[in-house]
């Protein structure tokens, strides 16, 4: 008969008895039997053998854990001190050891590695007989204390040069900090929902100073007691870890898979991060604390949102059932810093001649759609072109989660909203669109389009309402307008595919592609017009192109970026004649190819020529 104790979260443990070959899981039929979303029908079992207790994963959704190391197949003998985790619970086999009589019928058995004899050696000299759980106790802290700590594969905390001891330690001390403030909080009888957001950071902040004196002395001497009150408060009240990663600007996108697996975007490239959560419950509050503010819910009849932090970052969370490994958060940060096209420039991401051009564009109310895949740097490039409005034109935008950052004076900002609770009042970017037909607007600027409203935009953009922008997931030129139709289909319209094409060649002037390399690189790769229908398809123009040179040597930090030059297509926009016959002085040498290779004299001379200087110039004229 095996002897478990089980402890679920920071609850007391409870002792089971269980057969010699045991399955645990939620299924009624399991020997050993834990709740929970994480928990598989059938999770794992334990199998006692000559040399001891064996642990087999049944191939779990949340996985086994033993001692913090996953667990794909067979693990063992086990030894007192090794930690069982499935799910929220932690497991302890107190009799583990071989029964005398098996051990004198069976040969012995070696450990599958040094520090499981270890374990075998020091559990030998616990004294094994039916105990109760106060005894287990005991004999549990009397083997940690003895035993070394076990050798471990290194993991990602060692190739990030971490401390794997002292990021442990933080992060129960961090756990017991956080627990003691919640128990502390709760017996003053704080009526937290009547403070101000000052008001509850100031209280916090107080007890969790009560807090580290009270428990001064038994802080570990190689932890930074200021960093981790500031962890604790933050968690409480603000976003935890989360809260160093928006203040680093080299962090471009933060990716929370779990509370315990942390990736962020840097120049690019993903790398996982050292930073932690306490546990589910601690990311699910910082997802309440970002929506909560905006009116929107996250339950589970509603598991999945789109939202904003204060500075505009777009923010989206998923949680269980629909999350497996708990809730999960994705926020794209914006740049503090408003960017313009000579950052995009000195970014190496668009010409200087492409700049000019898609100024002219935007100046001459030119309908554009700016068109890439996932994190290619559309909303950024819509950000920039908006800027090129001229000042005192009225101007509408609408998203699904307000990121846009129009810095005019005529502006109104629309977004739509999820139903309720009942699955009614629901707003759509449709509808939204729609509506803004009778607000008089100069200019509509479309966050992104995703399904029917891409039939509202096209007929904005025809009647009366030029130089509106948005943004759509294409891969091409091409792709993008084969979206469109089939986003247009979406409306139910039932409208015959010739006269779709006819109403996306009339309203669509430009398509600028944008691509994001798998160096992390992003770059506009095709400016290209819409010229009209030509035996029932549309005609399509490049004007201007990324030409693509292979990969570089790699930098310091291994990565190899994409080499290329931005050249001209020997073709000038059909509408450039009637700008010019109209007394625009335009440049018409921006469109010729470039003769040589990036880097060469000539090519240099060739982009000074049409570089930041003329644009400034005419700017400022």
């Amino acid at each position: 008969m095996l002897e478990i104790e089980i402890t679920e979260g920071s609850g007391a443990p409870r002792l089971e008895h269980a057969p010699d070959e045991c399955l645990i899981g939620k299924s009624p039929q399991n020997d050993v039997k834990l709740g929970g979303w994480r928990v598989s029908k059938e999770h794992a079992r334990l199998l006692r053998t000559p040399g001891g207790v064996l642990v087999q994963d049944l191939g779990s959704y949340g996985g086994l854990y033993v001692n913090g190391e996953r667990i794909t197949s067979q693990y063992g003998p086990l030894g007192l001190n090794d930690v069982l985790a499935i799910g929220p619970y932690r497991l302890r086999v107190l009799n583990s050891e071989p029964e005398p009589e098996l051990v004198q019928a069976a040969a012995p058995q070696s450990r599958s590695s040094a520090a499981q004899h270890r374990n075998r050696m020091a559990t030998e000299e616990i004294h094994a007989s039916r105990v109760n759980a106060e005894r287990a106790h005991a004999a549990v802290e009397q083997a940690r204390a003895q035993q070394p700590e076990p050798e471990k594969e290194p993991g990602f905390a060692v190739v990030l040069g971490i401390d794997p001891r002292r990021k442990e330690l933080e992060f129960e001390w961090r756990k017991r900090m956080h627990a003691r403030l919640l128990d502390t909080m709760d017996l003053r009888r704080k009526d937290v929902s009547s403070m101000t957001d000052a008001q509850l950071r100031t209280e916090t902040s107080r007890v969790i100073r009560e807090i580290r004196q009270e428990l001064e002395a038994d802080i570990p001497s190689e932890l930074d007691r200021d960093v981790l009150c500031r962890q604790v408060l933050n968690e409480a009240v603000g976003l935890g870890p989360l809260e160093e990663l928006l203040e680093d600007d080299s962090v471009s996108e933060i990716m929370v898979n779990r509370h315990d697996e942390i990736y962020v975007e840097r120049a690019g490239r993903l790398q996982r991060h050292p930073l932690t959560f306490t546990g589910d419950r601690a990311v699910l509050g910082v997802i309440e604390r970002i929506v909560a503010p905006l009116g929107r819910r996250i339950d589970e009849s509603s598991p999945m949102v789109d939202a904003r932090l204060a500075d505009g970052s777009r923010v989206n969370a998923i949680i269980p059932p629909l999350a497996l490994k708990g809730p999960t958060l994705t926020i794209r940060k914006f740049a503090k810093r408003k960017l313009d096209a000579d950052d995009l420039v000195r970014f190496g991401a668009i010409s200087p001649d492409m700049a000019e051009f898609l100024e002219v564009c935007v100046r001459s109310r030119k309908n554009i759609i700016v068109s890439g895949g996932t994190g290619s740097g559309k909303t950024t490039l819509l950000n920039i072109l908006s800027n090129f409005i001229p000042p005192g034109e009225r101007i509408i935008t609408v998203e699904d989660a307000a990121e846009l950052k129009l810095h005019h004076e005529h502006l109104i900002s629309l977004e739509s909203r999820p139903s309720n609770v009942e699955g009614k009042g629901a707003v759509l970017i449709r509808d939204l669109v729609k509506n803004t037909l009778r607000m008089r607007p100069d200019r509509i600027v479309v966050g992104e389009c995703r399904g029917a409203e891409a039939l509202d935009m096209l007929q904005a953009m025809n009647t009366g309402h030029e130089g509106s922008l948005t943004t759509l997931h294409a891969n091409t030129p091409r792709d993008a307008l084969a979206r469109l139709e089939t986003m247009v289909l979406m409306a139910g319209m039932d409208l015959p595919l010739v006269a779709i094409r006819e109403q996306i060649s009339s309203a669509v002037d430009i398509i600028v592609q944008q691509t994001r390399f798998a160096c992390g690189s992003r770059k506009v790769t095709s400016i290209t017009e819409l010229t009209g229908m030509e035996s029932g398809r549309i005609q399509l123009q490049e004007l201007f192109r990324f030409a693509g040179q292979g990969y570089g040597k790699a930098d310091a930090h291994g990565v190899s970026r994409v080499q290329g030059v931005f050249t001209g297509c020997d073709m000038a926009p059909t509408f450039y004649e009637e700008l010019r016959a109209m007394g625009n002085e335009l440049r018409m040498d921006i469109f010729r190819p470039a003769a040589q290779l990036a880097g060469t004299q000539q090519e240099r001379e060739w982009m000074a020529r049409s570089g930041h200087d003329r644009r400034a110039e005419r700017r400022s004229a």
